[in-house]
């Protein structure tokens, strides 16, 4: 029996909520040092840089943003409670944070030789003044899968102790990543060296790297919008062919 939509949506999620929640849980790191931050993130990089890992991450990524689509595309009201509304700016506003972020890294080391180190990917904020975007770029994922698995969990969780203890997992996990980047911000803030020296190291590979983003940013925009209009064309036909 094939996997249902609900099932491919939720097996790709767990995936992706994994992705976000190590990440937020490695920053978390920092509280304690840079090095077992950076420890952490090597231990990150050996899993979803990994064959298997990466065929797992993007899989699961395109599944869940073509599901999204689909649901796009088919939705014929869009009345939808404030939570819902929530729910899909945090899942549709996830990639257009974390687009820069995947080409300042994942791109730039499998295509212009770039050696991710948590030195290095906050010294990149901190030359540019985006710390805050920085910390911001994992919340809207955060956020979005607690949501979704809020939904397919709670009709089993009855207990309002249970209930509380997971409301402060879901506000304490992004507030102590926070903390631990500006942590490491602030370990990395002084050595004005080390600043000078990434960003003469990133500037030869930067006009590249901006078009990787224009054109991935218009991708996903052009994908999001074909589906939402193509979805009301459908909705136009099939109201003029039902129309007395």
């Amino acid at each position: 029996m094939p996997p249902s939509t609900h099932h491919l949506r939720l097996g790709s999620g767990l995936v992706l909520m994994s992705y976000i929640s190590l990440h937020l849980f490695n920053h978390m790191l920092g509280i304690v040092s840079l090095s077992l931050a950076e420890a952490g993130l090597r231990l990150s990089i050996r899993l979803w840089q990994s064959l298997p890992g990466t065929v797992l991450l993007y899989g699961a990524f395109a599944l869940h943003f073509a599901l999204a689509l689909q649901t796009i595309h088919q939705r014929r009201h869009w009345q939808l409670p404030a939570r819902e509304w929530l729910r899909l700016w945090s899942g549709f506003s996830l990639p257009l944070l974390l687009i820069g972020h995947a080409v300042n890294t994942r791109v730039a080391t499998s295509f212009y030789g770039f050696h991710p180190s948590y030195e290095k990917i906050i010294a990149g904020p901190i030359s540019g003044g985006s710390q805050g975007w920085q910390i911001a770029l994992l919340a809207p994922g955060w956020v979005h899968g607690c949501m979704g698995l809020w939904i397919t969990v709670r009709r089993h969780v009855q207990s309002r102790r249970t209930r509380v203890a997971l409301a402060t997992v879901f506000v304490a996990v992004p507030l102590l990543s926070a903390a631990g980047f500006l942590r490491l911000a602030r370990t990395i803030e002084p050595h004005e060296t080390l600043l000078v020296a990434h960003a003469a190291e990133a500037r030869p590979r930067a006009a590249s790297l901006a078009s990787w983003r224009h054109v991935l940013l218009g991708t996903y925009l052009l994908l999001i919008v074909g589906s939402f209009v193509a979805g009301r064309w459908r909705d136009a036909r099939t109201g003029d062919a039902t129309a007395p």
